[in-house]
């Protein structure tokens, strides 16, 4: 795993080079490497910081609560996966789909309740709570877990570990609003797809 990578701009100029760990790179030519700092040749020192950050997190720091876009918003055949896992003293959990300060969908592992809570809220107002199931819970306390959530044209699917588990129907229908995640609670992310 490496800190980051980083463009020089323009290249590297004379005098310069680029050392990682103390070993000299090729001094010419190159105009994207990985490193750790940058060292002239007059052993001045300074860090390189990318301008833009990453859209995906190094495994596996992603902080949490965890919130970034959907690009495009939702869409019939959109797909957003979720890949994580459930802290052994875990209570709840929480994956949201938001469009403005609306949460178009609440989906809530509760481990306290055995329940798979699902909502959404509109002016800070919840409405009625889904939670029936197939089949027990399908999150495990200590266990990893993948959240696929495919959005169609009047609701959304939704399978963990590739088993469908409910079907949530749109009740903000502006399906293209709906363009920010939010993740929080008490799991482990280690990767995320938008």
């Amino acid at each position: 795993a490496v800190p980051f990578s980083g463009t020089i701009q323009g290249g590297l100029q004379d005098g310069f080079q680029i050392t990682v760990n103390g070993a000299v790179l090729s001094s010419s030519g190159t105009t994207q490497t990985v490193i750790h700092t940058v060292q002239s040749a007059s052993g001045q020192m300074f860090s390189q910081t990318p301008a833009i950050p990453p859209m995906m997190y190094p495994h596996p720091a992603y902080p949490m609560p965890f919130i970034t876009t959907i690009p495009g918003g939702l869409y019939p055949s959109k797909s957003i996966i979720l890949s994580g896992t459930v802290l052994p003293s875990a209570q709840r959990f929480h994956i949201n789909l938001c469009s403005g300060s609306h949460i178009a969908f609440h989906m809530n592992p509760r481990f306290d309740e055995n329940a798979v809570v699902r909502n959404t809220q509109i002016n800070n107002s919840w409405g009625s709570e889904e939670r029936s199931l197939p089949r027990k819970m399908p999150f495990v306390r200590g266990q990893s877990f993948s959240v696929w959530i495919l959005c169609e044209a009047h609701c959304l699917k939704v399978a963990v570990d590739g088993q469908h588990v409910f079907e949530y129907y749109h009740r903000l229908r502006n399906l293209p609003t709906i363009n920010k995640l939010e993740v929080g609670g008490d799991i482990q992310l280690t990767h995320v797809q938008t």
